[in-house]
Formats: structure tokens, sequence, C-alpha cells
């Protein structure tokens, strides 16, 4: 898999995860690293774009985790 399909995986997988988020606060900072992801992949810019979909499945794994514990 390329880097151009695994962002459009992410991307994918984020908008499926941010629906069982109930902090909405975490969830803006989530979403505007999202929308930066989406923003920065139209433009080509893969590197970029790549870091910011991580950010915004960090801070949905870490809301993930302090919900189980």
């Amino acid at each position: 898999m390329n880097m151009e399909e695994r962002i459009k995986k992410d991307i994918e997988l984020f908008e499926k995860n941010c629906k069982e988020i109930e902090d909405m606060e975490i969830l803006e900072m989530a979403k505007r690293y999202y929308e930066d992801a989406k923003y920065y992949f139209s433009k080509g810019d893969f590197f970029t774009s790549f870091g910011c979909i991580n950010y915004a499945h960090g801070l949905i794994d870490a809301i993930r985790m302090k919900k189980e514990k």
C-alpha cells in the first residue's frame, strides 16, 4: 500500500471512529486535524497530511482509552 492509499484509508477510518466519541472538546480538536489532513492531501502534500491524520487518530484513541478505564 502506498502512502496515498494509506492516508485515504486512515481518513475513512477516522470518519467511522469519531462517531463513537462523546467528548466534544477533544472531538473538535481531532476534527480540525482531520480537516487539515484532507486539505494537505488535496494539495499533494502527503507527508503533512499523514501527520495530521495521525494526530487526529491519536486524540480519538486517547479518549477511547480513557473511556475503557
